[in-house]
């Protein structure tokens, strides 16, 4: 009896070990795909943007990484070509010039951005992408535009924000990382079912 005691206990505090590791290691999975800026042809700034992506994409145009910036995410009820939304004007203001501005109007989630923005590209004969977004959606962006180049000669490279909110190490002390978190573990676990 004393021996299977001992064993059950063992297996709980392994159990409980390897939980905690876990939950405290989701914050590093779901950012584990950032990378350093290459040269490419288009910087992809990606939609739900407080303003940190569009900063980080004109930061990137600005040192030269690309000379073309293509914003997804853009409402179409609301868009008027001739009337540039807030995100253009943030880019114009940092200096990248308009002409350097495509937009996507049609993308509501992060597989259509993968997918029209796959399109943009090969109809301006662009080959690699940079693209744009918060630290804790790159594990499901890295998986989205894997799928959504296979097959091609296409490449990107993904980009984080530096918001003042993450630490992927720390990310359940803070609500906003923590929320994100919990629901970029959702998506990815929806996006394995529909997508991939």
């Amino acid at each position: 009896m004393k021996a299977f005691i001992r064993i059950f206990l063992l297996f709980v505090v392994i159990a409980s070990g390897l939980s905690a590791t876990l939950y405290l290691g989701l914050g590093a999975l779901v950012s584990l795909h950032s990378s350093k800026p290459e040269k490419a042809d288009v910087i992809v700034i990606l939609g739900g943007d407080g303003g940190l992506r569009v900063k980080k994409g004109a930061e990137l145009y600005n040192a030269g990484y690309a000379g073309n910036i293509l914003l997804t995410g853009i409402d179409s009820r609301y868009y008027r070509p001739t009337h540039p939304n807030w995100r253009e004007r943030k880019l114009m203001a940092l200096g990248v010039p308009k002409k350097a501005i495509s937009v996507d109007i049609w993308s509501e989630t992060t597989w259509e951005e993968a997918e029209n923005a796959t399109e943009t590209m090969e109809r301006n004969g662009w080959k690699k992408a940079i693209v744009v977004s918060d630290p804790p959606h790159m594990l499901r962006l890295h998986r989205t535009w894997k799928k959504a180049f296979a097959g091609s000669s296409k490449q990107f490279i993904l980009i984080p924000t530096k918001p003042e909110w993450w630490n992927a190490l720390l990310w359940w002390e803070n609500s906003t990382s923590f929320r994100f978190v919990v629901s970029e573990i959702k998506k990815n676990l929806f996006y394995s079912i529909l997508y991939y």
